[in-house]
């Protein structure tokens, strides 16, 4: 329940973000009218979010034997591959969001349709988020019961919602920055454990060897093992075996150093331009000074 919850909760709040800054753009222009349309490409893009998850839900529930731990491992490391090209893609890309976003909005609303080109800006601005939160459930629901991951998402996108309300009242007192990084290196931990469990679902249908298949064992103490809530909410979270194998464990420790460090480490500065180096004028970035 715990890790459906926390990845919900940050595609969700992303997913609110875009509604709500469209929401806002088209307030503040006048085109409130289009409202419903943004209405429907948002519930379009919700809708086949939960149909593609569903479908590949079904046929990996048909699987059986080793082919159903190769499907396992391959949505593990696919939601990792996802996970972690998210979280640098919206640390470069930020504050960039919200300038695009109202670009396409001014685009659409000059078409020769523009309902149904609103539509389709918030419809391919949520579906993204739709399709990551979608596969990572798909890859936490190989650790933990459906029912359990149905409930943590669905109260995962309660509180997404409560936050995209609070940003489009006129809620820049969130602490987003702070928001992005805290839940970036929960992705980053979550990731780690994806790639840990792929490893041990190829070596369980026997694609992949072993050099030593008990770096550590705990299975004694009884509440750390996979069959109580514990063990299994330990494993969705951080991919937790209470038995790993060397492979696993160089699996989720190559990955979470690296990727934490580039995560964390602050981005370059550019060098000061020739006209600031001198202390002369330069123009000065488009809205800026302006207010809402």
């Amino acid at each position: 329940m715990v890790p459906a919850l926390l990845i919900m909760v940050r595609e969700g709040f992303e997913a609110a973000l875009i509604v709500a800054i469209v929401f806002a753009y088209l307030r503040r222009i006048g085109r409130t009218d289009l409202g419903r349309a943004a209405w429907a490409g948002v519930g379009a893009a919700v809708a086949l979010s939960v149909v593609v998850g569903v479908v590949i839900h079904l046929t990996l529930g048909n699987l059986v034997g080793p082919a159903r731990l190769r499907a396992f491992a391959a949505v593990s490391l696919a939601a990792a591959a996802v996970l972690t090209w998210m979280i640098f893609w919206m640390r470069r890309q930020a504050r960039a969001i919200k300038g695009e976003l109202e670009h396409k909005v001014d685009q659409a609303v000059l078409t020769a349709d523009p309902s149904r080109a609103v539509a389709a800006v918030t419809f391919l601005a949520v579906i993204r988020e739709g399709i990551e939160a979608a596969l990572f459930l798909l890859a936490v629901t190989t650790s933990s019961g459906g029912a359990q991951v149905a409930l943590g998402a669905a109260v995962g996108i309660a509180i997404a919602v409560a936050l995209g309300a609070l940003v489009y009242a006129g809620g820049r007192k969130l602490p987003m920055r702070t928001f992005f990084q805290v839940t970036g290196m929960v992705i980053v931990v979550f990731a780690a454990g994806l790639l840990a469990r792929a490893v041990l679902f190829l070596q369980t249908a026997g694609d992949l060897g072993t050099v030593a298949d008990s770096v550590y064992d705990v299975t004694g103490a009884a509440w750390l093992t996979q069959r109580t809530e514990v063990g299994k909410m330990l494993a969705a979270l951080f991919g937790w075996d209470p038995r790993p194998s060397i492979e696993q464990v160089l699996a989720w420790v190559g990955y979470f150093v690296p990727i934490t460090y580039l995560f964390l480490r602050k981005p370059h500065q550019k060098p000061p331009t020739p006209n600031a180096a001198a202390g002369q004028p330069h123009a000065e970035p488009v809205g800026a000074g302006t207010s809402r």
